[in-house]
């Protein structure tokens, strides 16, 4: 039997141990893999988990026959598989209750909890404080599949049906809840940055002493779920339900559903605890463009430059030594200049060095997962880190 990589340990300075996070454990759900290590396997293999949806299957997702019929129509998606499914009981659940959870609410819970068990860390067993920073996507389950059903609202009331787990505001409080969790629970919501800055979050709460472990990630399903897309020009959707980052070819993105969740400590106390290590965060940043973007939806050279630029002030880390980045590289014809341009200037601060970095996009593989793009990427970096790949 092939056996796993052993996990990194890093010689690291002792000065730097009282700011280090450590990376202890972590689980994800997206396209075509139903766990980390899956994950990297469709990486490694260059595995496209963006996928042709055949008509039987797009009609069964509730698609109009106009629509289908409509040469725009774009027949391809990133779905998340077992979407419908969830392990209510093992939650304290029961089925109906877990029918008027939103579905991103379900898979954020079980995620969160292979994440503390990849970690080793029981929380009955783990008496200290244990936050959780996350966020998910649009609440779409709540108006396309309960308020169109009046014997809900008569039943259960409006009230019980956003906050049982519907509401985005509730995604961590819940997982606080149902886990006993008594560390901060902050729901994160900055759009597609949402994991990262979930992760930014966690490690400012752990270095400030606020709690001792913390889970931090996100989650996106689209719904209505498995359909395509209808393309327009100008807008930032493929064309052909292709994700070419980097690439002269590029054209646009497509959207796919996933989660994702990494259980951070501070590196001292990992050590202390015998844990498995994963990575480890030297420093993170987190700013805004401001007014500075081309346009509200574009991003802007100099704020990507300044966020790369703190990060690497703030890791004590030589940008010349670095050997990849897990790049947000959507694939539009826009971003992706704006992004390489961003890297460079901020690596020019430091090195003039040219040509050693490399640079990815699991957009290629899984699709734009929104909430949960940057958890996924993270995740991405961390098992190339792994198998050193």
């Amino acid at each position: 039997a092939a056996r796993e990589p052993e996990p990194l340990m890093a010689a690291t300075p002792e000065n730097s141990l009282s700011t280090d996070i450590a990376i202890v454990g972590m689980a994800c759900r997206v396209p075509g893999a139903r766990d980390a290590e899956a994950f990297w396997r469709n990486l490694r293999d260059g595995v496209e988990s963006i996928r042709a949806l055949d008509e039987d299957e797009l009609r069964e997702a509730g698609v109009a026959p106009a629509l289908l019929a409509d040469p725009r129509y774009v027949r391809r998606g990133a779905p998340l598989d077992d979407m419908e499914c969830f392990d209510a009981a093992f939650f304290g659940m029961s089925p109906h209750e877990a029918a008027i959870m939103d579905p991103q609410h379900r898979h954020f819970l079980e995620t969160a909890w292979e994440a503390l068990e990849h970690a080793g860390h029981v929380p009955s067993r783990f008496r200290r404080p244990i936050g959780v920073f996350a966020g998910s996507g649009h609440n779409a389950y709540l108006s396309y599949n309960l308020l169109t059903r009046p014997e809900l609202l008569e039943t259960d009331g409006f009230f019980l049906l956003r906050h049982t787990g519907n509401d985005k505001d509730f995604l961590t409080t819940r997982v606080s809840y149902v886990f006993d969790l008594q560390g901060p629970s902050v729901a994160v919501q900055t759009a597609c940055s949402t994991s990262l800055v979930a992760v930014h979050l966690a490690v400012q709460s752990l270095l400030a002493g606020e709690c001792d472990m913390a889970l931090a990630g996100g989650v996106t399903i689209e719904l209505p779920h498995r359909q395509g897309y209808l393309y327009a020009e100008g807008e930032i959707l493929s064309p052909d339900g292709h994700c070419r980052a980097f690439d002269a070819k590029a054209e646009g993105t497509v959207f796919g559903s996933g989660a994702g969740a990494v259980v951070l400590r501070r590196l001292a106390d990992a050590i202390a605890d015998g844990d498995s290590i994963y990575a480890i965060v030297k420093g993170t940043a987190v700013n805004n463009d401001g007014s500075k973007k081309v346009s509200y939806l574009a991003p802007s050279v100099e704020g990507q430059a300044g966020a790369v630029t703190e990060a690497l002030a703030v890791s004590g880390v030589d940008a010349g030594s670095i050997g990849f980045i897990a790049a947000h590289g959507t694939g539009t014809p826009v971003g992706a200049p704006i992004e390489v341009a961003a890297l460079t200037e901020a690596f020019r601060h430091q090195t003039e060095r040219t040509g050693f970095c490399a640079i990815g996009s699991v957009k290629t593989n899984i699709g734009h997962l929104d909430t949960a793009a940057g958890i996924a990427s993270l995740i991405a970096a961390i098992q190339a880190l792994r198998h050193r790949q």
